[in-house]
């Protein structure tokens, strides 16, 4: 791939043209822009710096040729030259990679927080203790990556699992690296409740919405809401609110609806829901705007049989396979440990793949 120095320098000017702006008094009045502003001037950065490294590259395999040619009456230094060379022409494609990858255009939705949505599935109480253990999972990569989560409601089951959890989480990159995990999620393993030791398959699926950064991204009209107000519920009677802190909106143009007793505050429940259902009409609006979008929204909540899977979890196997990219991993428990990362970078890498593909389509 020739680089081209026009674009280059365009990158350039226009990185020191952000680094102005950001530096501008009165920049940091508007919160909103002036993260946009800093996200661009990350995203060029790191296209500056894999172009360095990419022509980094280059220049060393151009030396080793000329090493090459000069060594040919010294074995030893023509050995070395020859070494050199491998592992340069190894790093190239992975180097051009970067910079492709970098060079796509980027999707607004990356670096929003998220909203994620576990339900159980097929399998009663053993795909909601599944659901439980994705939620763990979850949970763990989080942190592994310093995001915040926050549980926006909550819907347990008898044994410990969940029926649905619904839960936010934030950091940097959030959207971009979970977006993969929407679909449906397959568990072939011993349940507790089994006494014969008879291997079960349950279902849970999951969904992964990009958070609105602000409410008013999206057009909610008190006139459209039916606000609804109840007792929250738990287990076993115990420990739960008696008043009426618990809320139920419904979206009565879209019929969406929205529950969150999680909090005793009753405002505190109805921000968490109006979270919630903004992201939904966010994501609504988009499957009406795009009609692959409405696709992919389809098959990211399924219904929560067991066919329609994007992975299977055999527990007897230690076998993680994600049926998408062909991927199986033997180092389950490690996984459910939070361990996604191996998971996810093969799924990017992918993603990556198939875009310049379409990229490279199009200017063909």
């Amino acid at each position: 791939m020739e680089l081209d120095p026009v674009y280059l320098k365009q990158v350039a000017a226009r990185a020191e043209e952000l680094e102005q702006a950001m530096s501008a008094p009165g920049a940091a009045s508007n919160p909103r822009t002036f993260k946009e502003l800093v996200r661009e001037h990350q995203r060029l950065r790191d296209l500056t710096a894999a172009a360095d490294g990419y022509r980094r590259v280059q220049r060393l395999l151009a030396e080793n040729a000329e090493l090459l040619a000069e060594s040919a009456d010294d074995p030893e230094m023509a050995d070395i030259a020859r070494t050199e060379k491998t592992e340069l022409e190894a790093a190239l494609p992975a180097a051009e990679r970067r910079l492709m990858a970098l060079m796509l255009p980027p999707d607004p939705d990356d670096s929003r927080n998220t909203i994620l949505e576990i339900r159980a599935g097929t399998g009663g109480e053993e795909a909601a203790l599944f659901a439980g253990d994705l939620y763990r999972m979850y949970v763990r990569f989080a942190e592994s990556r310093g995001w915040k989560t926050s549980a926006l409601d909550v819907s347990p089951s008898d044994l410990g699992g969940y029926k649905e959890i619904i839960f936010s989480v934030e950091g940097v990159d959030v959207y971009k690296t979970l977006r993969y995990e929407s679909g449906g999620h397959r568990v072939q393993r011993v349940p507790e409740t089994e006494a014969q030791g008879r291997i079960h398959t349950s279902a849970a699926t999951v969904a992964v919405l990009p958070e609105v950064e602000e409410i008013s991204e999206v057009e909610i009209r008190p006139e459209d809401l039916r606000i609804d107000l109840f007792c929250a519920s738990g287990p076993g009677g115990q420990k739960v609110n008696k008043t009426e802190s618990a809320i139920r909106l419904t979206h009565l143009p879209t019929g969406l609806v929205v529950a969150c007793q999680d909090e005793r505050s009753q405002n505190r429940n109805r921000e968490k829901a109006m979270r919630v259902l903004a992201a939904r009409l966010l994501d609504l609006q988009r499957q009406q705007d795009h009609d692959k979008m409405a696709s992919q929204r389809k098959t990211q909540i399924g219904s929560g049989d067991r066919s329609e899977r994007i992975r299977t979890y055999n527990f007897p196997q230690n076998r993680l396979t994600d049926h998408r990219i062909n991927l199986t991993l033997y180092s389950l428990d490690h996984v459910m440990e939070g361990n996604l990362g191996e998971v996810i970078d093969a799924l990017q890498a992918r993603d990556i793949e198939l875009r310049l593909a379409a990229q490279m389509g199009k200017k063909a």
